[in-house]
């Protein structure tokens, strides 16, 4: 692996290639903290955490999973105060607890170092993203930043952020190579003939068989990422 990277540091071998991160479960050991933040957070209103809430929510934007969450549990809670509650409780854990995937960092850098340009898709808000990045010590390695809420009112299982992310690069969706941890934006990236690699997640074990027999490979560690995109 070492060698194959060293190699295609030199040679430019990804130079016109385009990689596009998932945050939270991909690059971000994060999920556990939306996990607890889910649990605090309805434990506070009296409620249980659904066995199935977690995997409705999963490919959702922020506000959808917010009116999604006071419409299910009868909450008088605005939209706006649901996410102004779990930001502030999510804000701690983003820029002092949570760490990167293993050798996430030394594969950006080896990304970046074979002329690949490298892209954020999430959905994250900045207040999130930017401290988590920071903290983690990946920012530095990224030319794009993208959003579901910069493409507009949709969440991952539409290809929208993906693309948005290819346009940004400046590299046609056929040359891009998604990482991502979940189901629906495994579909989605793929349905925009993008190439997509799966990162395990505690998050996936319930669609790890179906998200198999999707991705064009799966990854345990970013040790294991290919060198050639």
């Amino acid at each position: 692996m070492a060698q194959q990277r060293s190699k295609a540091a030199t040679n430019g071998v990804n130079a016109g290639k385009g990689a596009i991160f998932d945050l939270d479960g991909t690059l971000l050991d994060s999920m556990g903290v939306w996990d607890q933040i889910d649990i605090d957070f309805l434990h506070r209103r009296g409620f249980e955490v659904p066995s199935d809430y977690m995997s409705k929510v999963s490919a959702m934007q922020f506000q959808q999973i917010a009116e999604y969450t006071i419409a299910r549990f009868g909450l008088l809670d605005s939209p706006q105060e649901l996410m102004n509650e779990w930001n502030a409780m999510a804000q701690i854990a983003y820029s002092s607890v949570v760490e990167a995937k293993p050798h996430a960092a030394e594969y950006l850098q080896s990304l970046k170092d074979s002329g690949a340009r490298l892209a954020v898709a999430t959905s994250l808000p900045p207040e999130l993203r930017e401290p988590a990045m920071e903290h983690v010590g990946i920012a530095k390695y990224f030319d794009v930043l993208c959003s579901v809420d910069d493409a507009g009112d949709v969440g991952k299982d539409r290809p929208d952020v993906y693309l948005l992310a290819a346009r940004r690069l400046g590299v046609q969706p056929a040359d891009c190579t998604v990482f991502e941890d979940l189901l629906e934006g495994i579909r989605s990236a793929k349905s925009a003939d993008m190439k997509v690699w799966a990162m395990h997640d505690d998050s996936s074990n319930m669609n790890w068989e179906s998200i198999c027999g999707i991705a064009d490979g799966v990854l345990f560690d970013f040790a294991d990422a290919p060198a050639v995109l």
